[in-house]
Parts: structure tokens; sequence; C-alpha cells
């Protein structure tokens, strides 16, 4: 008989993927060394961020058909490539001094390395983990989120030490290297493969058979994925601005000092680590639905409070529900995407769901921005914000009504049987 691979070593390797790639969360660290040593102005290097993203998201939707083909060795195998050759010529660009060069490296051959390796490892997970789909995504995911804590420290130890061109070759080699090791050992388990013990009609947990086995193709003709698309989007442009805002927005709404807001920064980014994997767990148990009907109704109520609330203790506990939920919805997706469509082509699903992300990225910073500017205050763009919430909660029901629907069909009962 074929050995099986051990499903937790390939959860290993999707961490150790998603701990390299997410240490584009980590790019602020950047900042002021390339400003101090070029004079290129914040904007002009933030820029380098927001491309990555933008690539991230456009690479996961078109080469999400190339993951469902090839399989995840080959794919992470063409993440490595492109994320180790984007951080590595990264260095290139700064000791040429050319700015043009950071974006194309780190912009676009890093952010298509960023899209494939998010999505690579997650669909094999989805499979590999039946029984705890949410759980097993939600450990990937939130290596994506912890990157950044484990490699701000390294990257700024390394541009004190050996300056910032030799930085991104260290970096890129070592990130080429995991990525290529880790995805050595990824593969897809055989279609007939259970894990030992499980049935999906036996278990107690709130995933029971999945709605439909539907293509890319298929999936995008449906309701409920732009419902879900949707959700994604208002989740991450609500959550994503206010992470953009986080120290400015504590220091006008509570009198915290600067350290101190950097300091909150910095524990909530371990809240958005810890909130991958403890929402995408529990929606184990109490579902999808219900995990994101929670996520807005928790920031319907905490958005519109923050620039009241004057007591540090309280906006700080608001801010790291907030975190969670912003987490959370990364890591809750694959997931649900596997219980409405299946897991025939989740991959390619995943990334066209994950255009969300790149829209949200570039919407939610400069729309906060714009407000506060128009306005002098945060609060006006945090209601803006509460309405989306609204809407997303409106949706969230929405997608039940489809779920309920599509369960009725004698066509589900009988794939089901």
């Amino acid at each position: 008989m074929k050995k099986v691979k051990n499903r937790w070593l390939i959860a290993l390797c999707a961490v150790g993927i998603h701990l390299s790639i997410g240490s584009v969360y980590a790019w602020s660290v950047f900042t002021n060394p390339l400003a101090e040593q070029f004079g290129w102005s914040l904007s002009q290097i933030s820029l380098t961020f927001s491309i990555a993203i933008l690539f991230l998201g456009l690479s996961a939707a078109f080469l999400g058909h190339f993951v469902e083909k090839h399989g995840p060795k080959k794919s992470g195998m063409l993440a490595a490539l492109f994320f180790g050759i984007g951080v590595t010529f990264s260095g290139v660009a700064v000791q040429l001094g050319s700015l043009p060069l950071l974006y194309l490296f780190y912009g676009v051959f890093g952010g298509i390395g960023l899209g494939v390796g998010y999505i690579t490892p997650v669909s094999s997970l989805v499979k590999w983990f039946p029984d705890r789909r949410g759980l097993a995504t939600g450990l990937a995911i939130m290596g994506f989120g912890f990157a950044a804590l484990i490699s701000s420290p390294i990257m700024q130890m390394l541009i004190i030490n050996v300056g910032i061109a030799n930085t991104f070759f260290i970096l890129g080699i070592c990130y080429f290297l995991v990525m290529m090791i880790s995805s050595i050992y990824l593969a897809p388990p055989e279609d007939s493969w259970v894990p030992k013990g499980f049935s999906a009609k036996k278990s107690g947990k709130a995933q029971n058979m999945d709605l439909s086995q539907l293509t890319a193709n298929e999936a995008v003709k449906t309701k409920r994925f732009y419902y879900l698309w949707f959700m994604l989007f208002i989740n991450v442009t609500c959550g994503i601005a206010i992470i953009s805002i986080a120290s400015p927005l504590s220091q006008e709404s509570t009198g915290m000092s600067a350290a101190a807001a950097a300091a909150l920064v910095g524990v909530l980014g371990a809240f958005n680590g810890f909130g991958r994997i403890g929402w995408a767990s529990v929606s184990d148990y109490i579902g999808r639905p219900n995990t994101y009907t929670a996520f807005f109704a928790i920031q319907l109520i905490a958005f519109p409070l923050l620039p009241f609330v004057g007591d540090q203790v309280i906006f700080s506990i608001l801010m790291a529900l907030i975190y969670t939920c912003y987490g959370g919805g990364f890591a809750s997706i694959p997931a649900y995407i596997g219980d409405l469509f299946g897991t025939k082509q989740l991959g390619a699903i995943h990334g066209y769901i994950l255009t969300a992300w790149a829209a949200a990225g570039l919407v939610g910073p400069m729309f906060s921005s714009w407000i506060r500017d128009a306005t002098g205050s945060y609060s006006q763009s945090l209601t803006v914000f509460s309405i989306l919430f609204g809407v997303g909660l409106f949706l969230s029901v929405f997608i039940r009504m489809d779920m309920k629907q599509l369960r009725k069909k004698p066509k589900f009962h009988s794939q089901t049987r």
C-alpha cells in the first residue's frame, strides 16, 4: 500500500511558507532606512507594499487554476522562485538606488510569489483536514499573521549590521530555501482518503456535507460567491483601515503617548495572529456562517465607539476584538469556500475571492486618510465603516438563505446520500 503522508507535517510545511511570505507585513521596517539613505518620500516607499498586495490578489486570482492543475508541490516551488527572486533582487535595486526596480522586484515579483504562496498550501490543507478545516487553515494563516512579529526584529538587526541591500540578499535566500523545502513535502491526499474514524454524516461538528462540488468557473456564477466576496471585502477594508491608523487613533481618542501607542500596536499584532487560529478553530464548532455573523456584529458595535472611548483599557479591548475579527476573517474564508463549493477547485476559487483583499488594501487606508484630512477626525470614517458592517451583517443572513434553499433541492440530497 502507498504510504500516506502525515497531515500534520503538511500543516507544518504550510506554516513554513506562510511565515516566509507573511514577512511582507513587516515592510515598514525598511521605510525609515530607505528614506534616510535615498531621500524617498514615505508615500513612495509605502507604494512598494501596496503594489505587493495588489499583485497578491491578482496572482491568486489568475494562477489559482495553475495551483489546481499542477498541484501544491510545483505551485509552492513557483511561489518560492518568485518571492525569492523578488526579495533578493530588491537588494540589487537598493544598490542601484532605483525605486522603479524596487517596485518591480519587491512589488511585482514578490507580490506574485505572495499570491501563489498564500493559496497553495491552504487548498491542500482543507482536503487533508475535512474534520478540522478551520483549525488547519487557521494554523497556516496564523503563520502569515505572526510573520511580522518574528521577522521585524531580525530585519532591524540585519539592517543595522549589514545594511539594507545585504538584508534583502540574506532574507531572499532564506525565504527561498524555507519555501522550497516546505513545498517538496506538500501533496494533496488521494481522492478516497479520509482521516481514520471520520464520517461527515456522523461528525458532531458544524461542517457537515459540502453544499456542492463546483469548479471555479461554476462558483463565480452563483450568488453565494459574491456574498462571500463582499463579506471578505467589508471585513478587510474596515480592518486594514483601522490597522493603518491604529497609532494616531489611539493617541487622538485616549491621549496615549506615541510610545504607548506604538507598544499597543505591537501587542495588537499578536491578537491579529491569535484571532486567525482562534476564530478558525471556533468556526469548526459553531459553523462558518455564525462565525462571520459574529465578526460583523462585534465590529458594528466596536467601531463607532472607538472615537468616544477615553479609557485606555476599554479602548485597547475594543481594538483587540477588532484585530481578532480581522485575522479570523482571513482564516475562516478557505473553510467557508470548502463548505459552499467543495474542494474540487478550492485553490482557484480562493484565488478569485482574494481579489477582495487586493481591492480592500487600496480602498481602506486611502478612505480613512481622506476622511481624516477632510474633517480633522477619524470618527466620520468609523461611522461609515459601521454602516458597511451593517451591510455585511445583512449579507451574512442572505448567504444563509441561499444555503438553506440549496439544501432543500433534490439534487443536493442525491449528492449527499
